[in-house]
């Protein structure tokens, strides 16, 4: 999905040159200071650091690739108008990021819940598998997907960026902004939650 396929284009489509302030987080500092500049190669670094993970965390929320697409291009509109309108956020630019993920599902969940159901009717048209084998797929990754997004924001996030991404303790703690320890006591926190919800459903 990255790489040369980058969609450069996505960009310019929502840029007006104006006045901006220098919004300033951490070890992204002087990139977003280009971005807010729209440099195309500080844009291009942006999206290249952070479109994989962003697909990865909403493809595996929602199980469903082209949808996964174009939210993650959504995520980076949102951030563009962000930085535009000088709206700064706070602790980690690429905790921002995921959160901006996380609430386009969430919309996503509210709208769209019949659009996910017909998913899995394409699959089953397409004929191209065992249609039992791919119902019980897509019931075993709904149920775990329905599982992760009743914990909160941050556990699912933690959950997400270790068990899916394969991160480590530190690097999600510094992708997010917290401790280790903190990374630590929420993915025990998540783990226990996920246990009582997937025991519940059963």
């Amino acid at each position: 999905m990255v790489g040369d396929e980058r969609p450069y284009l996505f960009w310019f489509l929502y840029v007006s040159k104006g006045e901006t302030r220098v919004v300033r987080n951490g070890q992204e500092g002087s990139v977003l200071e280009r971005v807010q500049e729209y440099d195309p190669d500080a844009l291009g670094e942006i999206y290249d650091r952070y479109a994989g993970r962003i697909y990865n965390y909403i493809y595996y929320r929602l199980g469903d690739a082209h949808l996964a697409e174009d939210l993650t291009g959504t995520v980076f509109v949102k951030m563009l108008e962000a930085i535009r309108s000088s709206r700064a956020w706070n602790v980690s630019f690429s905790g921002w990021l995921y959160r901006i993920a996380h609430n386009l599902v969430v919309d996503y969940f509210r709208r769209c819940e019949q659009e996910h159901a017909a998913a899995l009717d394409e699959r089953l048209v397409a004929g191209d598998q065992d249609p039992v084998r791919v119902v019980e797929q897509q019931m075993e990754g709904d149920r775990l997907r329905r599982a992760i997004s009743q914990l909160t924001y941050e556990q699912g996030l933690v959950v997400t960026l270790k068990f899916v991404e394969g991160l480590s303790n530190a690097e999600v703690a510094r992708m997010i902004g917290k401790t280790e320890g903190a990374i630590k006591s929420l993915q025990f926190r998540a783990m226990a939650s996920l246990r009582r919800i997937l025991e519940a459903s059963e």
